[in-house]
């Protein structure tokens, strides 16, 4: 996936600044989203570059607010040496103001996130998490792996891997 003109300049305004905000979003917040955000946090540490970082996530459904994700996707995390201890959460109008980038996990949260979107500046925030995946790994969305097996939390670990670290080199 390409970035637009629009999404180049919204990283290009995002590299200059001095903290970059980040909000990752899926629909429950207990796969996807907390994953992105523990695999961010992990490539930020790697760096030693954690006080130029604010990463979070959330989800826009609101079925599993205040609960740790989703027990397979922390333990194959965890054999990767990521411990997820976020709990979920809601996406909220402020997310908006609080966070420079947002990242839907695929199109239809995409969309929800356009549609709450308070005006079109906001709304350039929003990139999704396929712009920054390696094109040679074929997913323009990162698939939700909740009604999956083992193989599909690990195709989102490393999918996640592969755009995070491309949305690190792009912003340093």
């Amino acid at each position: 996936m390409q970035l637009t003109q629009r999404q180049q300049r919204t990283l290009a305004a995002l590299k200059q600044a001095p903290v970059r905000r980040i909000l990752f979003v899926c629909l429950g917040n207990i796969c996807r989203s907390p994953a992105a955000e523990g695999v961010m946090r992990a490539i930020v540490g790697e760096e030693g570059d954690e006080a130029r970082w604010e990463i979070d996530s959330a989800g826009t459904g609101r079925w599993h607010i205040g609960q740790l994700p989703d027990k397979r996707m922390r333990i194959h995390a965890r054999r990767r040496g990521i411990e997820l201890t976020h709990i979920c959460r809601q996406v909220t109008p402020s997310d908006f103001d609080d966070f420079d980038l947002i990242i839907p996990m695929d199109s239809d949260n995409e969309e929800n996130l356009r549609a709450m979107a308070p005006s079109p500046e906001a709304e350039e925030k929003i990139i999704p998490m396929a712009a920054f995946v390696d094109r040679a790994m074929r997913y323009d969305y990162i698939p939700d792996p909740y009604y999956e097996g083992a193989e599909g939390f690990e195709l989102v670990l490393d999918l996640l891997d592969s755009g995070c670290r491309r949305l690190y080199q792009e912003l340093r």
